[in-house]
């Protein structure tokens, strides 16, 4: 294994991560689940670190390393709607906001063309509000660390960033999508027009 491909690895192995967090979180092991979750927030940051510091970017990271935290976040999710500790329709809003961005690259993709899918600000946002909710969910669930106040913030936070990141994904990527194609209807008939303005000259 070339040492370019750690930062791969890594992501992989959080990926890995999710059948374990799953299965403690059905056990109610509240404090495993967190050190899982911790050890995959670590490796988060250190094969970020080493693809940016090093310049080992690859294609194949920047599809794994969104899908590994988007399956370790809405498997928390849905594990903890299930336990009774999140709101079945804050699982809903999550689901349905990443469906709308998988369908919305889609079309973008078939429709007008290839590109490089990048978080917009407030997607990086509803990310890191997300993360922080399923933290205090099990923090809270420790003995002795009731915090239901903090988790009930967390989780209209969570569904107002859900909300306004899908939003302007949507704004963005249509009006991507709107001046890619504006662009290549005018295209050709810039070209149409040129010989005529040229004979005129």
């Amino acid at each position: 294994m070339q040492v370019r491909n750690i930062p791969n690895l890594l992501t992989v192995i959080r990926i890995l991560l999710v059948a374990p967090l799953i299965y403690v979180l059905l056990q109610e092991d509240y404090f495993f689940a967190l050190w899982i979750i911790l050890m995959a927030g670590a490796s988060d940051g250190v094969d970020g670190f080493l693809a940016k510091h090093y310049h080992w970017q690859s294609r194949l990271g920047s599809i794994l390393d969104p899908l590994a935290d988007k399956l370790l976040l809405i498997s928390s999710f849905i594990v903890l709607a299930w336990l009774g500790h999140l709101p079945y329709w804050l699982v809903l809003l999550a689901l349905g906001r990443d469906l709308v961005i998988v369908l919305g690259g889609l079309a973008y993709h078939f429709w007008v063309g290839p590109f490089e899918m990048e978080p917009v600000p407030l997607s990086k946002l509803n990310t890191l509000c997300q993360i922080l909710l399923v933290v205090a969910v099990m923090i809270s669930q420790l003995p002795g660390l009731d915090i239901p106040q903090l988790t009930g913030w967390f989780i209209y936070l969570v569904a107002l960033t859900t909300l306004l990141s899908g939003m302007q994904y949507i704004w963005h990527w249509g009006g991507q999508a709107w001046r890619v194609s504006r662009t290549q209807k005018a295209g050709p008939e810039s070209c149409r027009q040129r010989p005529e303005t040229t004979n005129h000259g």
